[in-house]
């Protein structure tokens, strides 16, 4: 899944997420101005009510409250009304850049948000009624956002250089870096040392551990002889640790295997502050050719922080499906398929085999030190919040052109953040802006 069709996805489907964690200018990117409400300013062609920037600042005071940080009143309304004003400039923009959004690509969005949560369409108009919004004006702020991504996409974009010196370099720096951290696959039985053990216990645990390595040795299959003595979590596997990055995996171990082939084991026993080691190396990963990359097939769960949902609070939700699945309580997929808010939710997350340079490097950096079936911790991008877990990965032989196009998609990726930056700094100084008196 490219980083493209990653970002097609938010500004769609994503977009149109669970009710309860619709992006904040999905709720109200358009203004609306009330009987009895003040305008706190004119953007453009556009207002920002006051009313939007109390439901800002209150939203703000509470973020500051799990932080457990302390805002001045002063401070939170100049950051709320500033907020309110570059979403109202970029609106303004995508309003007036051209972009379209059809009615029918619109009812489909809107379909997919009730489908999501398992409500008809008129179980959507009730419920968007009951929490107040109106569901006309509910329509066009998911247009407005819409239209928000693709001309900021398209803009940003033409922000973005890459030359064929940066090519040329990321390339030199990725195959030094794949080729330094190699993936092992190490086997263990593990023989435990107490802490302050007497030299007797000492020499007994030795001898122990000496005895499995010398039965391996006369022939009895290793994982047998783990999976009788070993003492340490990779037991029932036989002592297979699994496939990881050399970085990963603790120097004592990756030491105590240097020099070994691939189903090789070590002649003796290796000491550790935890006990004594019997190791063998199932698999080290060959160095790679320069034409060959390592693509990742990966799964997650994005959640996509909104006015209901704070970033604070979707990472705790994350936390907790973590938990679930490694307790077996539930399924990755199925937790996927119930909460993720993009298009790869129905097929429980998976998004596909995709090579480095892909994803966001926020994501991308955490998948890459993932062990195989490894789960990570929340990860935050700009399009929310991701639970992630690898799969599966491969070693592919990869055309030149090719090679140096998902180098240059890459660089493109690392430099999107800053271009994105500029360009409404640069829409925020173009527009005009007329502050208004108003009354907290």
């Amino acid at each position: 899944m490219t980083d493209r069709s990653f970002r097609f996805l938010v500004s769609a489907a994503a977009v149109c997420a669970a009710l309860n964690v619709l992006p904040a200018q999905a709720q109200g990117s358009t203004s609306t101005v009330r009987p009895g409400d003040q305008i706190a300013a004119v953007v453009n062609s556009d207002v920002v009510a006051a009313s939007e920037v109390l439901a800002r600042i209150a939203q703000l005071r509470d973020e500051a409250r799990r932080r457990g940080d302390v805002m001045e009143p002063d401070e939170m309304r100049k950051i709320a009304l500033e907020a309110l004003i570059v979403d109202r400039v970029l609106v303004t923009n995508a309003r007036e850049a051209g972009a379209k959004v059809d009615e029918p690509e619109l009812d489909r969005v809107v379909a997919n948000i009730a489908a999501q949560n398992k409500l008809t369409l008129e179980q959507l108009r009730e419920r968007l009624k009951a929490d107040g919004m109106d569901y006309k004006r509910f329509r066009e702020n998911l247009r407005d956002q819409m239209l928000m991504e693709r001309v900021r996409d398209a803009e940003v974009q033409k922000r973005i250089k890459v030359n064929d010196i940066e090519i040329d370099k990321y390339l030199d720096e990725q195959h030094a870096k794949a080729n330094k951290n190699p993936q092992l696959n190490i086997a263990q039985v593990l023989v435990s040392v107490p802490e302050g053990a007497s030299d007797t216990v000492v020499a007994e645990r030795k001898a122990r551990a000496e005895a499995a390595l010398a039965r391996i040795q006369g022939g009895e299959d290793f994982a047998k002889v783990a999976r009788e003595l070993s003492e340490d979590s990779f037991r029932d596997k036989g002592g297979e640790i699994g496939l990881r990055f050399a970085e990963r995996l603790p120097d004592l171990l990756v030491e105590g295997v240097k020099g070994l082939k691939s189903g090789e084991l070590r002649s003796s026993v290796l000491r550790s502050p935890s006990g004594f080691h019997v190791l063998k190396l199932i698999e080290r990963q060959a160095p790679l050719a320069a034409n060959q990359v390592t693509q990742t097939r990966s799964r997650h769960v994005l959640l996509q922080p909104s006015a209901q949902l704070s970033a604070e609070v979707a990472a705790q939700r994350l936390v907790e499906f973590k938990r679930q699945i490694e307790s077996g309580q539930a399924k990755f997929e199925d937790i996927a398929k119930a909460n993720s808010v993009d298009g790869s939710a129905s097929q429980g997350g998976d998004l596909g085999w995709v090579s480095p340079g892909n994803f966001v490097p926020e994501f991308e950096e955490v998948m890459n030190t993932l062990p195989l079936m490894g789960i990570s911790g929340p990860v935050t991008s700009r399009y929310g919040v991701h639970l992630i877990q690898v799969m599966e990965r491969r070693v592919i032989e990869v055309e030149a052109k090719q090679l140096r196009d998902q180098a240059r998609s890459a660089l493109r990726e690392q430099k999107f953040d800053e271009a994105y930056q500029e360009w409404v700094k640069d829409l925020r100084a173009k527009a005009f802006v007329e502050m208004r008196e108003w009354n907290l």
